[in-house]
Formats: C-alpha cells, sequence, structure tokens
C-alpha cells in the first residue's frame, strides 16, 4: 500500500549561494532555484535583514507584520514545490531577532528586504517531486503526492 502522504527521495544537487544587500529574499531564493533547475527540495538560510514581512495564517489568509531591522536571522528553513501550472513555489519559515534579541517568527511574505548578506543552501530532491494544488477549504496551495 502507498502511503499518499509521503514520497521517498534522495539527496541530488547541494547549492551554495550568497544573497547581496537590497535583494527580495524570496525573488532571490526563488531566481537561484530556478537557475539551479531545483523545482522540488528544501532550503534553509541565515544572514541579516533590513525589514521582515512575516505572516501568520488564519482563516483562510495571512496576516502580515512588518518588523523594521536590523534583523538577524535566527532561523529559516523551506520547501520548493511547484503549483498545477508549473509555478514554482518557495514556502518558507523564518525567525529573526532584533537588537535586543527579541524573536519573531512567521511565514515568509514578500517584501523581506537583505541586509548585510544572506547565507542559502538549496537542496534538490532527486526523485519524487513536490507538487501544490489549491485546497479551497483552506485557501491554501498544499502539498500532493503522486500515485
Amino acid at each position: 500500500m502507498v502511503d499518499m502522504r509521503s514520497v521517498d527521495s534522495k539527496i541530488g544537487n547541494v547549492v551554495f549561494s550568497r544573497l547581496y544587500e537590497n535583494e527580495e529574499l524570496l525573488d532571490s531564493i526563488t531566481k537561484v532555484a530556478s537557475q539551479k533547475n531545483i523545482n522540488s527540495g528544501f532550503f534553509f538560510l541565515i544572514g541579516t535583514l533590513k525589514r521582515a514581512i512575516l505572516g501568520f495564517y488564519k482563516e483562510g489568509k495571512y496576516i502580515p507584520t512588518e518588523i523594521n531591522g536590523p534583523l538577524e536571522i535566527a532561523s529559516c528553513m523551506g520547501n520548493i514545490s511547484f503549483k498545477e501550472n508549473g509555478e514554482l513555489v518557495v514556502h518558507g519559515h523564518i525567525v529573526v531577532s532584533d537588537s535586543q534579541c527579541q524573536v519573531f517568527g512567521g511565514h515568509i511574505l514578500q517584501g523581506c528586504l537583505v541586509d548585510a548578506t544572506v547565507e542559502l543552501v538549496l537542496v534538490k530532491a532527486e526523485r519524487g517531486s513536490l507538487r501544490r494544488q489549491l485546497d479551497t477549504e483552506k485557501n491554501l496551495h498544499l502539498l500532493m503526492f503522486d500515485k
């Protein structure tokens, strides 16, 4: 019996990349993944941000919160997949801290700006694919696995 809640894979290419000051975080991760032909995999990163836009999912939408820096990225990880139409999806969560070491965390939304640098590691899934499909009840593109 096949478990349709998961897919097995192996680690493929590992890509190390540096993002530069004023780059938009999600756009840059998407660009590197696309350039390196990674449409299924995961990532993690460290670095600094000038601004973070974090989302909290509630009742079918993300409620944004803007935190202005400088900010240290304490933790950030996520996955790379694609929608039914082939669009690349970078889904990540991030924890940032301010100069007083207060921490904030949530879903990465558009508008996060790199400060000094971000060090990105992308890992390609060698087998299996991560595909997202719209769940209209939750209003989210959720991971789906092929039979």
